[in-house]
């Protein structure tokens, strides 16, 4: 499941839609169901899964417990591909051989790479300025944090947590 939304109108029944990816092809679809309806629930297994690689198949995973790999299309992974990171550790769910979500961990350590110099006065806590990190995304850090140093970032939505304690 992409989205849903519910619609209560003044009269009628209330509907759900809802956007979602066929598990069979990836292609997406949009379905609108009346609050009575049933709907077949996939069985799907999640299990943790060993980033190894990327390559033109997609972003390839291990099970530590079997080492069977498994291959996951940029269409699963959306925005969040950018966080990836070797050996880091994310929970993938599986529906008959093929993963259709994943969740990586929520937070990741990464290096500033670029950001700008502290301009004197500005030192209050409400105070940013945007970074450069290590994986090319762009946050605001406190102005304290300078090029270089490791820093926390949340994987849901890039934003700085704290600094590193390595």
């Amino acid at each position: 499941m992409i989205s849903a939304e519910s619609f209560f109108p003044g009269k009628g029944t209330p509907t759900t839609q809802i956007d979602m990816r066929r598990i069979s092809d990836g292609v997406k679809t949009t379905q609108r169901y009346k609050t009575t309806e049933q709907v077949e629930r996939a069985h799907v297994e999640d299990r943790p899964y060993t980033f190894l690689y990327e390559d033109g198949d997609g972003f390839h995973f291990m099970n530590k417990e079997n080492y069977d790999q498994i291959a996951v299309s940029k269409d699963v992974l959306g925005d969040q591909a950018v966080y990836l990171q070797p050996e880091m550790e994310c929970m993938l769910s599986v529906f008959e051989g093929n993963a259709v979500a994943i969740d990586l961990p929520q937070r990741v350590t990464l290096e500033v790479v670029e950001t700008q110099a502290v301009v004197k006065g500005q030192t209050a806590s409400s105070s940013y300025k945007p970074a450069l990190l290590s994986n090319g995304v762009k946050t605001l850090v406190p102005p304290h944090i300078d090029v270089g140093t490791r820093i926390v970032v949340m994987t849901a939505d890039g934003a700085y947590c704290e600094r590193a304690k390595d």
